[in-house]
């Protein structure tokens, strides 16, 4: 097996009881792997990039034990060490563990983005977030101006509301 297929195994355990995060997670991955195979990411990359899709949200549980809330900021903090332990038990080097731990600590923070990794999964999250908080046109709108920077990320977001043509 896989380590992508690993992670979402063990997060599927890790969200056990808790449909709507593992379809969230799972959605995450699908749009992290759509878009960065049709960014050019390969190999590498593109697994690094995967497996940050599948855990990105895994300070959600500690967060809320811990506080009885999971905002971004907290979500992010709470989230780093479950992941780093999460991918060494799956077999991932400590550089690849690391910056994937990075990436769970920095997924909600749209400035200093200084990989490709990091751009996608914000996209990513986001495409997923918007359906599901039922955004409003103007505030995807907002979002895509802020911090979308790949063309295959704007292509997606203007595919799933092809309101943003006229918006704009």
């Amino acid at each position: 097996m896989d380590r992508v297929q690993e992670a979402i195994r063990a997060m599927i355990g890790w969200e056990r009881g808790e449909p709507h995060r593992i379809q969230h997670f799972l959605k995450v991955h699908s749009f992290c792997r759509y878009i960065g195979q049709e960014e050019g990411l390969t190999g590498e990359e593109l697994e690094r990039l995967e497996l940050a899709g599948v855990v990105h949200d895994i300070g959600i549980r500690p967060a809320e034990e811990k506080f009885g809330k999971h905002d971004g900021p907290i979500q992010e903090r709470e989230g780093v060490e479950p992941a780093r332990q999460l991918l060494r038990g799956i077999g991932v080097e400590e550089a690849v563990a690391e910056r994937i731990a990075f990436l769970v600590g920095h997924h909600h923070t749209l400035t200093g983005v200084d990989g490709i990794d990091w751009q996608i999964l914000l996209e990513a999250d986001f495409l997923v977030n918007s359906q599901e908080k039922a955004m409003s046109l103007s505030a995807i709108c907002r979002a895509e101006e802020t911090f979308f920077r790949t063309e295959s990320g704007r292509k997606l977001l203007h595919a799933q509301y092809p309101g943003l043509d006229e918006a704009e």
